[in-house]
């Protein structure tokens, strides 16, 4: 316990040195040490801190999470696919009734840059939804020319309908997963979407 006063060694120091020691080796992590105190009472955190992935490194591991992505995505939509003799409702509207019931009244150009899409494929879908009394366009007092979606109640209860039914399936999902792993999915996910930019 090099630069520590033999004489002076305390328990606490030596919990902290022996959790040093543990996690050095751990691969990719570093330590962080507080003293939180509480009344006379004086504690002792030991954290062990993942340090950044090199940008090489990063590339690698984010190219792992595009292969799981990919196949993830496909089922869905084919899962959506699926219940469309049923719901009337091909992937593409889904996605403009789901926004819509997230958001509120949307733009065309404003549920296409939400969703990376063409404004010409949302167009053609929000006069897909139209047709099947799930959307009505409304006036813009912002920009007449670029009409507002809203939801009818046919709409809600279709999307509604579909959004229960895919939650029924992620309910099947096993892994003994954590809210703490949703955040960390999340978070890289979302790093990735601003990355990619």
């Amino acid at each position: 316990m090099r630069g520590w006063d033999t004489d002076a060694v305390t328990s606490e120091k030596l919990t902290v040195w022996s959790a040093r020691c543990w996690l050095r080796d751990i691969p990719n992590m570093t330590t962080k040490v507080s003293y939180p105190r509480q009344g006379d009472n004086q504690g002792v955190i030991i954290v062990g801190v993942p340090d950044s992935l090199h940008p090489d490194a990063l590339a690698a591991r984010l190219a792992q999470v595009y292969l799981v992505v990919g196949p993830l995505y496909r089922k869905v939509s084919r899962a959506v696919e699926r219940e469309q003799p049923v719901m009337g409702m091909s992937v593409g509207v889904r996605a403009v009734l789901e926004q819509a019931q997230r958001e509120g009244d949307l733009t065309v150009p404003t549920i296409a840059t939400a969703q990376e899409l063409s404004r010409q494929f949302v167009q053609r879908m929000v006069h897909e939804a139209r047709d099947a009394g799930f959307v009505e366009l409304v006036d813009n007092p912002r920009h007449r020319r670029s009409p507002l979606i809203r939801l009818t109640p046919e709409g809600h209860r279709a999307i509604t309908a579909v959004t229960d039914r895919e939650h029924h399936l992620m309910t099947r999902v096993v892994g003994d997963l954590t809210d703490a792993d949703i955040d960390t999915t999340l978070h890289v996910l979302r790093s990735m979407l601003a990355g990619l930019d």
